[in-house]
């Protein structure tokens, strides 16, 4: 009888590497360590701390009381420390606030001069017509927003609101921009095209528009309506039916009603 052989598996044994010896945790460290290096350097190196800050563009505006505003904003504390690090300057809520306190500034382009300086460009607002509420007149700029006040003797055009008496904030929108471009259009139109000078535009509603002339005689617009097709008709009226002598007496020349225009002397 043979006898069976017995065999046994032969098991092998890995040794394993140190921790300290594997290659990926050695790089992870290092990728760890110059991460946190760097956004050390950048968020608390003296070299990135911002010193000076830039501002053009302003006329009106105080140069001065826009840098106490800039000032105010830039320090940050991460990692209980204090920091006022060119890169992580609130570029947002600056913007905001300096709109905020000025608004006679219409808009702010902030960038940044590595590695210490802020640039602040800020853009004003131009005053194109006089907009008057009883006694108080403020400059109205192209977006339809008052922003400083003025006198009513000023040398623009005025727009007098006779259709609102409310109180006025400046920095706010008073008129529609599109209401404000008919009107716009209707002073070119008189002061280009027909060269009849205006003073004064006094809006009684939407619906209709009472305009002085230099002459001191009115007209009256429709601004819902086909404004081109209203100065032609006020053209043919001044050209064909009133002579120049005639235009002293005249009280209000009526133009918002289909083809007519009515024409009413003193």
């Amino acid at each position: 009888m043979k006898k069976s052989k017995l065999f046994r598996k032969r098991h092998t044994f890995r040794r394993k590497k140190p921790i300290l010896k594997s290659r990926y945790l050695w790089i992870i460290g290092l990728v760890l360590i110059a991460s946190v290096s760097l956004f050390y350097f950048l968020t608390f190196s003296e070299t990135f701390q911002i010193k000076n800050i830039v501002v053009t563009g302003e006329e009106k505006a105080s140069k001065e009381e826009i840098i106490l505003i800039v000032e105010g904003k830039l320090d940050k504390r991460l990692l209980f420390f204090k920091t006022k690090s060119i890169f992580f300057v609130n570029s947002k809520g600056i913007r905001e606030d300096i709109l905020n306190a000025f608004p006679q500034i219409a808009g702010v382009e902030i960038s940044r001069g590595l590695p210490a300086t802020l640039n602040i460009f800020v853009v004003e607002r131009m005053g194109l017509l006089n907009w008057c509420q009883e006694n108080n007149c403020f400059l109205l700029d192209n977006e339809g927003i008052i922003f400083e006040e003025a006198s009513r003797e000023i040398d623009l055009i005025k727009i007098i609101d006779k259709e609102n008496a409310r109180s006025l904030v400046l920095g706010e929108r008073v008129i529609e921009k599109n209401f404000l471009l008919n009107i716009l259009k209707l002073k070119s139109n008189l002061n280009d095209d027909l060269k009849l000078p205006i003073v004064e535009i006094s809006i009684i509603s939407n619906e209709r528009l009472n305009i002085k002339t230099f002459e001191g005689w009115l007209i009256y617009f429709n601004p819902k309506e086909d404004l081109d097709w209203q100065t032609q008709k006020l053209d043919l009226v001044l050209e064909k039916q009133i002579p120049l002598e005639k235009r002293e007496e005249l009280e209000y020349i009526e133009l918002r009603f289909g083809n007519q225009a009515f024409i009413k002397y003193q």
